[in-house]
């Protein structure tokens, strides 16, 4: 389906959403279209969220942060989630913050549908202290103290890939991440394809996501950039550098939302427009 039909059906104010893609395949595209359908108090899950992130809280979206490590990698700070932490605009959020393993070892534990995972890496580190969701546990077998973290069941997990078939499987290779997990673990899913094919092709390190796994597939070249998607396009560096004065700035940042993924001139007018016209809650 088309990918607005696929947010307007599958992703509603206050749900889970999963938006993954390490590096490479982060759904830039499928984020936009959340934004500009104005989804307000959503839960944002990722491992390293980055500008895609940054973007939806600096938009108002997200009412809380389930993640590992936020930045803007080869530059520093995501200031939109700054801001937002330290003072609260465009409104305060919540954030949860684990390890990368953390994150990864409950993704696995929604996907095999465990009601949490067990991991060593917490032990002995400060993260147990501030994350409610870290507990230890006694291993029954050796009484080696572990720790325990819930599983991830996200409302909607949403990824790029390069191909989909005309079946509805969705193919995709090179830097994978935990896509496959997040996917497996969520109660719905939205892939977005660079393209159509007849039939797969095998590549090295190719994952296959078959249909009865998925809810939506939409066509959407460049749908992951400006991250990379392997045989494609290549990630555009120079904007994600360009991003940290763009990100720094409440104007600027308004201003580039307004044109680049509104489409139109004036971003605090834009969303006094649709507010009118109750597809924003007050």
């Amino acid at each position: 389906m088309e990918l607005g039909e696929a947010v307007e059906s599958l992703v509603s104010d206050g749900d889970s959403v999963a938006f993954e893609g390490f590096t490479h395949l982060i759904p830039f595209a499928a984020a936009h279209e959340v934004i500009r359908q104005g989804r307000r108090d959503l839960t944002l899950i990722r491992m390293t969220p980055d500008l895609v992130y940054d973007q939806m809280i600096g938009a108002g979206c997200a009412s809380k942060l389930i993640f590992s490590w936020g930045g803007n990698p080869g530059v520093g700070s995501l200031h939109r989630f700054r801001d937002a932490v330290e003072k609260g605009w465009p409104e305060s959020i919540e954030i949860e913050e684990h390890s990368h393993a953390g994150m990864a070892n409950r993704y696995v534990a929604g996907a095999s549908n465990l009601p949490f995972a067990v991991l060593r890496g917490y032990v002995g580190t400060d993260l147990p202290k501030v994350t409610s969701t870290i507990a230890p546990i006694t291993c029954p077998f050796t009484g080696e103290e572990l720790m325990a973290v819930p599983a991830l069941t996200p409302d909607v997990a949403v990824i790029h890939a390069q191909q989909a078939d005309r079946n509805g499987n969705v193919a995709m290779w090179g830097i994978t991440g935990i896509q496959k997990e997040a996917v497996f673990s969520a109660r719905r899913s939205i892939v977005t394809v660079e393209e159509i094919v007849d039939e797969f092709e095998p590549m090295p390190f190719q994952t296959v996501l078959p249909s009865i796994a998925l809810d939506a597939v939409s066509v959407v070249p460049s749908g992951a950039y400006p991250s990379y998607a392997h045989d494609f396009y290549a990630r555009d560096n120079a904007f994600y550098e360009a991003w940290d004065p763009i990100g720094r700035d409440r104007g600027k940042f308004e201003a580039w939302m307004a044109r680049h993924v509104f489409g139109v001139e004036d971003f605090a007018e834009h969303l006094r427009s649709i507010e009118a016209e109750g597809m924003v809650k007050e």
